[in-house]
């Protein structure tokens, strides 16, 4: 390794959050602090219909207190539990923030979410064959506000900088790249 820890502690913590200050040494033989930021897995999920008017997405708006703002974004987000079923947690996080349920779920990838001072892996899922029914949010999630947008609005939104969620983007940029495969794969 780059890096080694030469000691870690812990120095907040909360149900959804964990951050220490490690006293870490680089291959140059310098030590120096690094910050870390640890949560548990997180999922982000595409809820794509696709019908006879076209392709559309299901977007949700809610207020993001780290930048005092509100934002659309991908539904997301986890179960402050280190071990979970992905797909269990799309569906969860899908229903809870939207009420839409999905006939089917597929991975499309795993990414980390910011790596430069946080410790989270989120996977990303495509949901398809989609059913409206009733949301169901936590607490801090009571302001939140659904919308179905076509694609081109979607893309529209991304490259405006109304969405400016690294991890919505992420996960659009990925999925059409994943498409894009699909169909040539399709036409070998």
């Amino acid at each position: 390794m780059a890096i080694k820890t030469i000691s870690s502690r812990e120095v907040y913590r909360n149900p959804w959050t964990r951050v220490r200050e490690d006293v870490i040494e680089r291959a140059n033989g310098k030590r120096g602090i690094y910050g870390v930021v640890d949560k548990d897995p997180a999922c982000i999920v595409i809820p794509l219909e696709v019908g006879a008017e076209g392709e559309f997405v299901y977007l949700i708006e809610q207020f993001r207190y780290t930048v005092g703002a509100r934002h659309w974004e991908f539904p997301q987000g986890g179960w402050e539990l280190a071990e979970v079923v992905p797909e269990e947690l799309a569906r969860g996080e899908l229903l809870e923030e939207t009420g839409l349920t999905a006939e089917r779920m597929t991975l499309l990838s795993t990414l980390q979410i910011a790596y430069g001072v946080m410790n989270q892996m989120q996977h990303v899922f495509l949901a398809e064959g989609l059913t409206m029914g009733k949301p169901d949010p936590d607490a801090e999630e009571s302001d939140l506000v659904v919308k179905r947008v076509s694609v081109l609005e979607l893309e529209a939104m991304i490259l405006h900088g109304t969405i400016v969620d690294n991890c919505s983007v992420a996960t659009w940029g990925l999925y059409r790249l994943w498409r894009e495969r699909r169909e040539l794969d399709l036409r070998r």
